[in-house]
């Protein structure tokens, strides 16, 4: 039943993606906002249908830790679920990503219209410089942004490395830091085909004290996420 409802759900998501990412190019000449919009819908869609096809439920505690306005989410990425609901969750976030996502048909130029911020894994102090600018523009405008600190996706109970940039974009705004736990990764795995039946748990933690300098802002986000995601893991 579960290889059953998990074809259903990655026929139905393809399929649902492709078709939205080609409708959406009739917002182009329209303001981001209504793009906005319009990929709000798609991931609520999506979330729903994830509830009724797979049986997984979306459980998140602490939203009301996240003050209105400018935010970062630095949150544990461990699914391709993550990439997408915090389009559901909040109003009109962006999302740090590759650079080479801008280069897909349609969804590029989808996710660019959005306002997404993208980084050159390669290009070195240059990439990190360009990034920060970028974010700052959003988070100006008074939108969440959301970033993956370890820069990739972690199989559960795996820790990668924390990537320098979410420093650089929290000591270059002086904009709230909310670390951010998740279980994802038990219920829709990386790369897995099976969508596991369960609940997917994303936890928000309070801001990071303001005017941490580098390694101790660097050392409490590791340690929070880490902990809460452990938590998260025990209790599934």
């Amino acid at each position: 039943m579960i290889w059953l409802r998990s074809c259903i759900f990655n026929a139905l998501f393809m399929t649902i993606t492709a078709l939205s990412a080609i409708m959406a190019m009739v917002l182009l000449p329209f303001h981001p906002r209504a793009m906005r919009r319009f990929i709000q819908l798609w991931a609520r869609l999506i979330i729903w249908l994830l509830r009724v096809i797979c049986k997984i439920r979306v459980e998140v505690t602490g939203l009301k830790n996240i003050a209105p306005g400018a935010a970062i989410i630095a949150s544990k990425h461990q699914s391709a679920f993550d990439t997408f609901v915090w389009l559901a969750l909040l109003e009109g976030p962006s999302y740090v990503l590759k650079r080479e996502l801008l280069n897909l048909p349609f969804w590029g130029r989808v996710a660019r219209h959005a306002g997404a911020v993208a980084v050159d894994r390669d290009g070195g102090g240059a990439a990190l410089r360009a990034m920060v600018r970028d974010a700052k523009r959003v988070l100006d405008e008074g939108r969440p942004l959301v970033i993956f600190p370890e820069g990739t996706r972690s199989a559960p109970g795996e820790r990668v490395p924390y990537q320098p940039g979410v420093a650089a974009l929290v000591m270059g705004s002086g904009v709230a830091c909310y670390p951010v736990a998740t279980n994802s990764g038990l219920r829709w795995g990386r790369r897995a085909f099976h969508k596991t039946p369960g609940v997917i748990a994303i936890s928000i933690l309070p801001a990071l004290p303001a005017g941490l300098a580098r390694k101790p802002l660097m050392e409490a986000l590791e340690s929070q996420i880490e902990a809460e995601t452990a938590r998260l893991m025990a209790q599934a």
